[in-house]
């Protein structure tokens, strides 16, 4: 396992069980899969229905310090945990969210971990993978088709055009589509007005799709999603343009979980991807929910970092699921937390315990958080070739002082190997109580609930309301949209809105430049900062060094 293979190499090496084989590993009869191919496959509504009455496993949450360009492994982690847990006997299934494409050509890479903790058919899941997006880009896009087709024919809405907030999407980086014009060349072309695109996966369908518990759940939230205001300024929404019915057509398919498998053929389900700095994060409640009938231990993991989707996972998707999570894992780097203490990125590699022990503040944040949330959490660090004897030592020191377990993971080079420890450790812990509870209460108020995650999450000493959103918190407030969850849209690099304050910043405010309902998804989306929902591509996108030769196989694929 020490050949410096890359990600799809070691994919492309692989022996893969057919798929059915790996459902019958959990229970899954072939005729509760709908295969797409040999390995992989979509697990039917029918299938989950059965296991209704079944207890549920554990429920264990993955997530990180704040990200930097060092690295940190969350998925990675995750996968190769599984395979670990699973190594000692114990029954894991991992529940994880869906590659974009948009980040896959750009300048992230893919979602299915790396190195011997992958989940495969690695290349099918980075691309295309069951259409799940795409199915989802033309459930949005339907939606905007007919709305500007409603107000070309006579607008019986009385659509507002200065007041539409919905967006194309398309799963691509397209810095060029964020703002366009549409509607021009004449009276048979529609009316022309200004309009963008978003990212497919910042789409409102991907967020309501996450957190459906059943189909008609989810019919229920696409028909509450608002499009739009009438000149009276009250919202119109898809069931107001008569697409609900259409639109959740679109994805029954999509709406299905999907089934794939590790390198070492344990199973996994692969469902759903919105972004956790400005959507909720992650993958679908129907996943989620499945790994727990499945499995004895379910993990799963939230986008970024504890105080982003970890945050979000606790407040909304377990509050409005239902769920009981019992344990966090905390995923860091000493090249990360040795960023955050203030070490240039092409400096990570010589030895530097006073950054070490600067940046260590980051993470003992987030586990704080977890603390605040009630759940008992294990650190895992992520280790990599140029971290020293001492600066492991000095790590696993600090970590014993705040009474926190810490296990050095190897799995990008060992899989699931390189898990054992923390495996164990995750036993431990799941042995000990969890005190779960959101952070606040959907009857506080609409500032109140800003309040408490800028403070009690992010550290900040205060909120900061732009007029625009003291605005729209009186208007919320009268529209009945005020007993809605908040989902923060910031930066993914700071705990603060500035993604130049790395570390643990103090004395700092968070500034709320919008507020935008998601009725349908059930929170109201609070801008911080500058957020973009459709990322550019990089001056060299990944996407140039990728090819396909005569023989199908694919190269330059991470």
């Amino acid at each position: 396992m020490n050949e410096m293979l890359s990600d799809v190499e070691i994919a492309q090496s692989t022996k893969m069980d057919p798929i059915k084989d790996i459902g019958a590993t959990v229970g899954l009869a072939e005729d509760d899969l709908e295969l797409y191919g040999k390995y992989k496959a979509k697990i039917s509504l029918e299938a989950i229905e059965k296991l209704t009455d079944k207890p549920d496993g554990k429920l264990v949450l993955v997530t990180a310090i704040n990200p930097t360009p060092a690295g940190e492994g969350k998925t990675t982690t995750m996968i190769g945990l599984a395979q670990g847990l699973n190594q000692i006997g114990q029954k894991a299934i991992v529940a994880m969210r869906e590659p974009s494409l948009g980040p896959c050509f750009g300048i992230k890479g893919g979602a299915a971990g790396g190195g011997y903790a992958q989940v495969v058919p690695m290349e099918d899941i980075n691309l295309h993978f069951t259409g799940d997006i795409h199915a989802i880009s033309t459930a949005n896009n339907l939606i905007a088709a007919m709305l500007d087709n409603s107000i070309h024919q006579g607008n019986p809405l009385n659509i507002d055009v200065r007041r539409i907030v919905w967006k194309r999407v398309v799963d691509l980086n397209d810095r060029a589509l964020r703002n366009i014009v549409i509607g021009l060349g004449g009276v048979l072309q529609g009316v022309p007005r200004e309009d963008g695109f978003d990212i497919a996966v910042a789409s409102e369908v991907m967020a309501v799709l996450c957190l459906a518990t059943s189909m008609n759940d989810l019919k229920e939230r696409l028909g509450k999603m608002i499009v739009a205001y009438d000149f009276n300024k009250e919202p119109v929404t898809v069931a107001d343009l008569k697409a609900t019915g259409a639109v959740t057509l679109l994805l029954k398919d999509a709406f299905k979980p999907n089934l794939v498998q590790t390198l070492d053929h344990y199973p996994v389900l692969v469902h759903g991807g919105p972004f956790a700095n400005i959507a909720h994060g992650c993958n679908s409640m129907i996943a989620t929910k499945l790994a727990l009938k499945l499995g004895d231990i379910a993990i799963t993991e939230a986008g970024f970092g504890a105080d982003l989707g970890a945050e979000k996972f606790l407040d909304i998707k377990c509050r409005q699921g239902d769920l009981k999570p019992d344990m966090a894992v905390v995923v860091a780097t000493i090249r990360a937390l040795k960023m955050h203490g203030g070490v240039v990125k092409a400096d990570l590699a010589g030895e530097n315990l006073d950054a070490l022990q600067a940046g260590f503040a980051n993470l003992e944040k987030h586990l704080e958080n977890m603390n605040k949330f009630g759940l008992p959490a294990v650190v895992a660090i992520n280790v990599f070739p140029t971290d020293t004897q001492g600066e492991i030592d000095l790590l696993e020191a600090m970590c014993k002082k705040i009474g926190v377990e810490v296990s050095l993971s190897t799995v990008f080079a060992n899989g699931g190997d390189g898990a054992i420890d923390l495996a164990n450790k995750v036993v431990a812990t799941l042995a000990k109580p969890s005190n779960y509870a959101p952070i606040y209460k959907l009857e506080d108020t609409i500032e109140a609930k800003l309040e408490t995650i800028a403070k009690e999450v992010y550290g900040a000493s205060g909120v900061i309301l732009s007029p625009k959103v003291k605005t729209k918190i009186r208007q919320f407030n009268a529209q009945g949209l005020n007993e809605l969850a908040i989902c923060m849209a910031k930066t993914q690099y700071s705990l603060s809105d500035d993604p130049g304050k790395l570390g643990r910043p103090e004395n700092f405010e968070i500034t709320i430049s919008d507020l935008i309902p998601a009725a349908g998804a059930g929170f109201l989306v609070a801008i911080s900062g500058s957020i973009m929902r459709m990322p550019g591509l990089p001056k060299t996108p990944a996407a140039v060094n990728m090819d396909i030769d005569d023989s199908g196989k694919i190269t330059g694929l991470f």
